[in-house]
């Protein structure tokens, strides 16, 4: 049976990730020359076959030259087309064994084609970042890329010293050696390939809130030239990371990092622990701050709590969508009622073609999605009432931490705080395309109380 055709293949990108074995840790060391573009690398990945022998199994890896290939410290046969690299191993692998695959590659690494443009690594004009979202993880390390194969990480990379790098997880040492500087990271929650964040450039590293408070380490890099506009745009984001810790649950990370390029982007980029603005993003203005909001709410929806494919990707962009609406309307802004009537309008105004729970690959980045899953959310709200609706929310983030989730797991979950049964609202919202009336929440909400705000302030200049 093919890989395409194997239980548990995403039904949008069957030649993406390999459903017959899963990744529990990898171990990335990198060596990146930016003049060049010129990257090199050794990967380990520690594994487990599933539940029938594997004779042979396969990584998603753009395309680069293969220096060695080992399983378990043994040549295996293997072919490397197409982004694939199909694996043989010598004799084949147990049913829930462990094995251990190693793949050195070099080349110099570029975007992969997709519907949405190029996805993946990207060579900056002076640096490099990653924005893999949803299949750009293989244009820069071999892996086994899909969203629901979530694994530890320890990445290391070796840049010129002139250069800072920034990766999602906890910075273990930094070690420079005459011309070259070693960066290690290590992301110990379970991780989407898709969602291991890097970035490196010229940066400025400044905290984020008072560090001596206790709460979430927050970081900020950016270029020098920025600070100013950016110590106002970011400003709110320890207020925001106190609300929602308040109404998700704890963060489920050891520490968040924000990277703004020196370049421009189309929009920002959600990795583990790590988000990436462009340089549009920062006017001093706090013009992109629902921007903020939404990649934050991204570690509680869509990077703690995972999709198991594709097709509910609302449950990531309808909760990060709905967590802007609430911290407008707890911040003296926008109520969430407000904000839900203006995208209802807008959605009437537009094409009905979309179902929430399976939209398909032509539109599982469409606005549209992002709205009616915020819609839907306000739904649920309004029916269930905020009490129960934040209980819920909290015990989805706490239940399923590190885990990965479908549409019909998160319908169950929400009946369960419900006192009255959700099949019709789910019905409606959900599984068909059909715009349901604007929902209406009967409370007025109060303001969140007002806290002290922290600007950032230096703590090293890269």
């Amino acid at each position: 049976m093919s890989v395409q055709q194997a239980v548990g293949s995403d039904p949008y990108f069957p030649a993406n990730g390999d459903p017959r074995y899963r990744v529990h840790r990898y171990e990335l060391a990198l060596d990146y020359r930016p003049g060049p573009n010129r990257l090199s690398g050794t990967a380990r990945l520690n594994a487990i076959a599933g539940r029938a022998p594997l004779a042979e199994f396969q990584l998603n890896l753009a395309d680069f030259r293969i220096g060695r290939v080992r399983v378990d410290g043994k040549a295996p046969h293997y072919t490397h087309r197409g982004g694939r690299l199909r694996i043989r191993p010598p004799k084949p692998i147990r049913a829930g064994a462990a094995f251990t695959v190693e793949v050195h590659w070099s080349g110099n690494p570029k975007p992969v084609p997709s519907p949405w443009g190029e996805l993946g690594w990207e060579e900056l004009e002076d640096g490099a970042l990653v924005a893999s979202q949803p299949i750009g993880a293989p244009s820069w390390y071999p892996c086994n890329d899909r969203p629901a194969d979530k694994a530890s990480y320890q990445i290391s990379i070796t840049t010129p010293s002139a250069y800072s790098v920034v990766a999602g997880g906890r910075l273990l040492t930094r070690t420079t050696k005459a011309s070259t500087t070693t960066w290690v990271y290590e992301q110990a929650a379970p991780t989407s390939s898709y969602l291991v964040g890097l970035s490196i450039g010229k940066y400025q590293t400044v905290l984020l809130g008072d560090p001596g408070l206790g709460g979430v380490p927050q970081t900020g890099h950016l270029p020098a030239h920025l600070l100013a506009a950016f110590s106002r745009d970011f400003a709110r984001q320890p207020a925001m990371m106190e609300l929602f810790e308040q109404i998700f649950g704890p963060y489920p990370f050891g520490e968040y990092a924000v990277v703004v390029t020196e370049e421009e982007l189309d929009v920002p980029v959600e990795a583990q622990g790590l988000s990436l603005f462009g340089a549009n993003h920062v006017d001093g203005a706090r013009g992109s701050e629902r921007l903020v909001a939404h990649e934050l709410a991204h570690q509680w929806f869509g990077n703690s709590v995972s999709i198991a494919d594709w097709r509910h990707i609302w449950l990531n962009e309808g909760f990060a969508k709905y967590a802007e609406w609430l911290w407008s309307e707890r911040s003296g802004g926008r109520t969430a009622q407000q904000l839900a009537a203006l995208a209802h309008r807008k959605l009437s105004g537009q094409p009905k073609d979309l179902v929430l729970s399976d939209p398909g690959r032509k539109l599982m980045f469409d606005d549209r999605l992002y709205e009616r899953g915020g819609l839907t959310l306000h739904a649920l709200r309004c029916a269930m009432g905020d009490d129960a609706f934040f209980r819920m929310l909290r015990g989805w983030a706490a239940l399923h931490r590190g885990g990965a989730v479908t549409t019909a797991v998160f319908t169950a979950h929400a009946a369960r705080y419900s006192a009255e049964p959700l099949d019709d609202l789910f019905g409606a919202w959900v599984r068909t395309a059909k715009l349901p009336p604007l929902p209406t929440l009967a409370v007025t909400v109060a303001p969140m109380p007002a806290r002290p705000t922290y600007p950032p302030t230096n703590a090293d200049s890269a």
